[in-house]
C-alpha cells in the first residue's frame, strides 16, 4: 500500500472513530432523530455542493430505488440508531459494538448470495461475540434495561450496516460510489424528516454542540465518504474495508481523551476481542500475483 493510501486509510478511521464522539457530545440537545436529520441532510449539502463545483452531477431516476435502499439500511436507521444509543453507553462502547457489522455482512452474504461461511468465519464470529459479552456484561456497575437496549441497538445498526454492503454489491456494482454517497444522504434525509413532527423540535444549539453537529455531518460523513471512495479506488474495496479495524481504536482513543472516558479493564477486553474476530471473519486470503 502508497504512503498516501496509508495515511489516507489513518484518517478515515480516525473522522469515523470521531463520530461516537461527536454523537455523545450532540444528542442530548438534539435527540436521536433530530441529530440524525441533521448528519445526513447537512452530508448532502456538503457532498452536492461539491458535485455543483465539479460539474459533474450525476442523474438520480435510474437507479433511485437503489439509493433509497441503501439510504435507508446504510445511514437513516443506523445512525438513529446509534445516537439512540449513545444517550446512555459511551462513545467508546458504541465505537466498539460497530466493529461488529462485518460478521453480520458474512452472515448476510452467507443467506442471500450463497457464499461459504466457513469455519474461520464462524470462529471470527464466536470472538467477536464472546467480546460483546465481555464489553457489556463485564462492568464494575449493573447493567440497566437501557444499557441493555442501547447495546442491542448498536447491533441493529452493525446489522444494517451489513445488510447495505451484500445490497451494494449485488444491485448498485455498476453505479458510481460518489453518485451512491450524494443521493443516499438524500434519501436517508427524506426518510428521516416525517419522523421529526413526532419528537420535540431541538433547543436553540450551544456553540460546542453546533461545532460537533458540523463536525459529525462535514467530517464524519460527507468528508469521510470522499475518502472512503477514493480507496476503493486505488486500493480495492476489501483492502478499504480494513478500516473496520481501526475504527475502535479510534473511537475509544477520542472518547478517552476528549470525553473523559474511563479506559476499564472490559473496554480493552472487549475491543480486543472484536477487533481480533473482526480481522479473522473478514481477513483477506492471499490471492497470486496476475497481470494487469
Amino acid at each position: 500500500m502508497a504512503p498516501g493510501d496509508a495515511a489516507r486509510l489513518l484518517l478515515l478511521a480516525a473522522v469515523w472513530g470521531g463520530s461516537f464522539a461527536f454523537m455523545r457530545v450532540a444528542v442530548p440537545a438534539l435527540g436521536p432523530l433530530w441529530l440524525a436529520f441533521s448528519r445526513v441532510a447537512l452530508a448532502f449539502v456538503a457532498l452536492f455542493a461539491l458535485s455543483l463545483a465539479r460539474r459533474s452531477i450525476p442523474p438520480l431516476s435510474a437507479h433511485w430505488r437503489g439509493y433509497l435502499m441503501v439510504g435507508v439500511v446504510n445511514s437513516a436507521l443506523p445512525f438513529a440508531l446509534f445516537c439512540f444509543a449513545e444517550q446512555y453507553i459511551s462513545a467508546s462502547a458504541a465505537a466498539i459494538l460497530n466493529a461488529t457489522s462485518p460478521f453480520f455482512g458474512a452472515l448476510i452474504a452467507a443467506l442471500w448470495l450463497g457464499e461459504a461461511l466457513t469455519l474461520r468465519k464462524i470462529a471470527g464470529m464466536a470472538l467477536g461475540l464472546a467480546g460483546v459479552v465481555v464489553l457489556v456484561g463485564w462492568q464494575p456497575e449493573p447493567l440497566s434495561g437501557m444499557m441493555l437496549w442501547a447495546t442491542l441497538a448498536c447491533l441493529a445498526a452493525a446489522l444494517c450496516y451489513g445488510i447495505a454492503s451484500v445490497y451494494a454489491k449485488q444491485r448498485m456494482a455498476a453505479v458510481p460510489s460518489s453518485a451512491i454517497a450524494l443521493y443516499s444522504q438524500l434519501a436517508a434525509a427524506i426518510v428521516l424528516a416525517p419522523a421529526l413532527c413526532l419528537v420535540p423540535a431541538p433547543e436553540p444549539l450551544t456553540p460546542l454542540v453546533a461545532a460537533n453537529v458540523l463536525a459529525l455531518a462535514l467530517a464524519s460523513t460527507a468528508f469521510a465518504y470522499l475518502l472512503y471512495f477514493r480507496l476503493i479506488a486505488t486500493i480495492g474495496p476489501a483492502r478499504a474495508l480494513t478500516v473496520t479495524f481501526l475504527i475502535p481504536l479510534f473511537g475509544v482513543l477520542w472518547g478517552v481523551l476528549f470525553l473523559g472516558e474511563p479506559f476499564a479493564a472490559n473496554t480493552l477486553s472487549g475491543c480486543a476481542l472484536i477487533v481480533a474476530g473482526t480481522w479473522i471473519a473478514a481477513r483477506i486470503a492471499p490471492h497470486p500475483a496476475k497481470a494487469n
